[in-house]
């Protein structure tokens, strides 16, 4: 969403906090949650803190890159709930998302195990098929859009933003 130009740095200073925040839990927690193996359709269960992760450079490569979706599913959220949230909730709120329901989400579909997952072999494919997620936007958005949409629900509309009749 826009923001009021008084709230640019609030915006900027909840993506560094995204990428920090986020980026803790989800090491500690979150790849673990959607790629750690042995896991079952629901979550992964294997490599939490990166402990015992295969230690080959594409390895490493993919923790990142899937890092980077975790905190683009936060930061699509942080312009829905602009300028009405503290950062001290914003941190709690990031942290959560990214270390814990945006992995479990991604490992239903893009976990071998998942059971949304096209190259899931154990069980019946999810609609015959599975659910084929073309370069990561289905999760990401989806995770990302849906936070977006309670969270602007539960805050309500931007004080002073806008005058009785809905117009700004």
């Amino acid at each position: 969403g826009s923001v009021r130009a008084k709230n640019t740095m609030n915006i900027m200073l909840t993506n560094v906090l995204d990428a920090a925040a986020g980026g803790l839990f989800y090491y500690l927690f979150g790849f673990a949650f959607a790629f750690g193996t042995p896991s079952n359709p629901f979550i992964g269960r294997h490599f939490f803190g990166l402990k015992s992760i295969p230690s080959t450079a594409a390895d490493y490569s993919f923790f990142l890159y899937q890092w980077a979706f975790a905190i683009a599913a936060a930061g699509i959220t942080s312009g829905s709930i602009a300028e009405r949230t503290q950062f001290v909730a914003y941190l709690i709120y990031s942290s959560v998302l990214t270390g814990f329901v945006y992995p479990v989400v991604s490992h239903w579909f893009w976990s071998p195990d998942g059971w949304a997952s096209p190259s899931r072999t154990d069980g019946d494919l999810l609609f015959g098929t599975g659910v084929i997620d073309f370069a990561g936007s289905g999760v990401v958005h989806m995770v990302g859009g849906i936070a977006g949409l309670w969270g602007a629900l539960i805050e309500g509309p931007r004080i002073g933003r806008f005058d009785k009749t809905g117009r700004s």
